[in-house]
């Protein structure tokens, strides 16, 4: 999961495993593979960031086991 503001300024934690892409157009728009749309003040390189550090953060977590 990772946070982001939307444009009113409320924050929201979304799935970053769902992201399908992420464009600017000029505020920064949020695709998911759901169909949903997020529009988010932080630019694509900070949203795209965030994703690239959680995924990596799943990827070399411990395994509970």
């Amino acid at each position: 999961m990772i946070q982001v503001t939307r444009l009113n300024g409320l924050p929201l934690v979304i799935n970053a495993e769902l992201i399908k892409f992420i464009e600017s157009t000029p505020d920064t728009l949020i695709s998911l593979t759901t169909g949903e749309k997020i529009m988010v003040k932080e630019p694509v390189e900070v949203v795209a960031s965030l994703a690239l550090r959680y995924r990596h953060e799943v990827e070399v977590a411990p395994d509970p086991a």
